[in-house]
C-alpha cells in the first residue's frame, strides 16, 4: 500500500488482530471431531463438483485450479482481509493522495488506519461466526491460503459456523455439511466455467469505489445524512428503500452513478446467489436424505435472525437486502427455467449483456423476451 510517513489508510494487521480477538469462541469439539468434520467437508466438497456439474450443465475442469479452504473463524477473518486489502487499494490510493496533501498528513494516516483498522475488526468479528462458506474471488495467493493461478479464486468452507448451526437447527450433520457445500460448489462453478465474469464484477467494484467522494465535507455530510435516518429524521424528499422505510449505511452513501452501478451489482449477486439455492434445492433430493427438513429449518433461521442487536446490525450493514437477494434470485431463476429449459437460462453466462438487470430479477418474462425472442 502507498503510504504517507510509514501510515496506511487502514491498519490491516490491527484489523485482523482485533477481528480474531473478538470473535466469538466456536462450539466445543475434541481434536478427533474437529478431524473428522474437516475430512468430510472436503469430500463433500470435492463430491459437490460432478452434482453441480450434471445438474447446470455448467461442465469445467477449471475448478482443480480453485483451491477448497476449510478454515476456522480467524482463517476467514484472514483470507477476507487479504481480500479487503487487494479490491479497496484504488480507493485507498485515492483517498490517500487527497489527504496528504494537507498539514499533518502522516499523523492523521497513522491515527487513522489505527482507527478504521479497529472497526474494519469489529465489522469482521461480527460477520465470521456467521459465514457458512464463501467464493473468495479477489484475494491474492499466500502460503497460509493458497489461490487458483491466473486469478483464480478460493473456496472457503468455514468448519466451525457449519457444525454450530447444524447443531442450533438440529438436523442430520452429515446432510447439512453436503448441503452447504452444494450452494458453496456452485458459485466455484459460476467463477470457472464463466471466465468473464471476475473480471466484470471487479470493474464494477472499481467503478462504483471510482465514485467515492474523497472530499472530507462531503462524506461528513453523508454521514451526518445516515446519522439522520438512522434516528427518525431522515432528510425530506429521501424515501426508504428497506421494508420498514430505513436503508443501510451502504446505501446512503452513494452518490447517483454509484446508486446505478450498484443495481447491476446487486442484479448480478441476486443471479449468484439464487442460482446457488436453485442448484442446491435441485440437486438436494437425490444425495441429502433430510433436505427439506434442513431447507426448512434453515429458512426459519434466515427470517427469524436472532438477537435484536443482531437484527440491527443486520439492517444497519445492509444484510437484510443480501436475503433479499437469495429470495428473488432464486425466484427468477426458477422461472426462467420453467420458462426455456436449463439450457436457455444458461444463455445468461453468455456476456455481461445477458445478465439480467434488477428489473428483470423482479420480472423473469422481461429477461426471456429480451435474451431469447431478440436472440431467436
Amino acid at each position: 500500500m502507498t503510504s504517507i510517513g510509514g501510515a496506511e489508510m487502514v491498519d490491516w494487521n490491527l484489523a485482523v488482530a482485533t477481528a480474531t480477538r473478538l470473535v466469538r469462541p466456536g462450539p466445543e469439539v475434541s481434536k478427533d471431531e474437529a478431524r473428522a468434520v474437516v475430512a468430510e467437508l472436503r469430500r463433500h466438497a470435492k463430491s459437490s463438483e460432478e452434482h453441480v456439474r450434471s445438474f447446470t450443465g455448467m461442465g469445467t475442469e477449471d475448478t482443480h485450479d480453485t483451491p477448497v479452504l476449510v478454515v476456522d473463524r480467524a482463517g476467514w477473518i484472514r483470507a477476507n482481509v487479504a481480500g479487503f486489502r487487494e479490491i479497496l487499494k484504488p480507493l485507498l490510493d485515492k483517498m490517500q493522495d487527497k489527504r496528504g496533501g494537507g498539514p499533518g498528513g502522516a499523523v492523521l494516516g497513522a491515527v487513522g488506519g489505527k482507527v478504521t483498522g479497529v472497526e474494519l475488526g469489529m465489522l469482521l468479528s461480527f460477520l465470521a461466526s456467521r459465514v457458512l462458506g464463501q467464493y473468495e474471488t479477489f484475494a491474492p495467493a499466500t502460503r497460509a491460503l493458497p489461490a487458483g493461478a491466473n486469478g483464480g479464486g478460493r473456496l472457503l468452507l468455514v468448519a466451525p459456523n457449519i457444525v454450530h448451526v447444524e447443531r442450533e437447527l438440529d438436523v442430520d450433520p452429515h446432510d447439512f455439511r453436503l448441503w452447504v457445500c452444494l450452494h458453496e460448489e456452485t458459485h466455484r462453478t459460476q467463477f470457472t466455467a464463466v471466465p468473464w465474469l471476475r473480471d466484470h464484477l471487479e470493474g464494477e467494484i472499481q467503478s462504483f469505489l471510482g465514485e467515492t467522494e474523497v472530499d472530507p465535507m462531503t462524506v461528513l455530510e453523508r454521514i451526518r445524512e445516515a446519522a439522520q435516518s438512522f434516528a427518525g429524521g431522515r432528510p425530506e424528499g429521501e424515501e426508504g428503500e428497506g421494508d420498514d422505510g430505513s436503508r443501510s449505511i451502504v446505501e446512503l452513501v452513494q452518490t447517483p452513478a454509484q446508486r446505478e452501478i450498484l443495481a447491476r451489482l446487486t442484479a448480478v449477486m441476486s443471479l449468484l446467489e439464487g442460482h446457488a439455492d436453485f442448484v442446491m434445492d435441485g440437486v438436494g433430493p437425490a444425495v441429502v436424505p433430510s433436505v427439506e427438513e434442513i431447507r426448512e429449518k434453515f429458512k426459519e433461521r434466515r427470517a427469524r435472525g436472532a438477537s435484536r442487536l443482531d437484527q440491527a446490525l443486520r439492517k444497519l450493514l445492509g444484510l437484510d437486502a443480501k436475503l433479499r437477494q437469495y429470495r428473488d434470485g432464486e425466484r427468477f431463476v426458477r422461472a426462467v427455467v420453467q420458462e426455456v429449459g436449463m439450457d436457455g437460462f444458461n444463455r445468461v453466462w453468455t456476456s455481461p449483456n445477458t445478465l439480467p438487470t434488477k428489473a428483470e430479477i423482479a420480472k423473469p418474462a422481461d429477461w426471456v423476451a429480451r435474451v431469447h425472442r431478440k436472440g431467436d
